[in-house]
């Protein structure tokens, strides 16, 4: 029937949608941490503050790496399956 794969076509945008927003909750909740302990770090020694937003940059690049990583197994998982 023609309908399966509109359905098939449909449970994969879905998925997809869901993979990319399930994968970046964690991500989102570590660089909002992130973000908080460098205000406050910033706040007890500000005389360290080049050296914090350094550490900061790489740790909020890594972090968010984690959602692109779940976009691409979403579109692994559209695309191939």
């Amino acid at each position: 029937m023609a309908l399966e794969g509109n359905i098939v076509d449909a449970a994969k945008a879905i998925e997809l949608g869901l993979a990319t927003g399930l994968g970046a909750i964690g991500p989102g909740a570590g660089v909002g941490y992130l973000m908080g302990k460098t205000v406050e770090s910033v706040a007890r020694q500000p005389e360290l503050r080049g050296e914090i937003m350094g550490l900061m940059f790489l740790g909020l690049a890594l972090t968010e790496a984690i959602t692109f990583y779940a976009l691409l197994m979403g579109f692994v998982a559209f695309f191939l399956v």
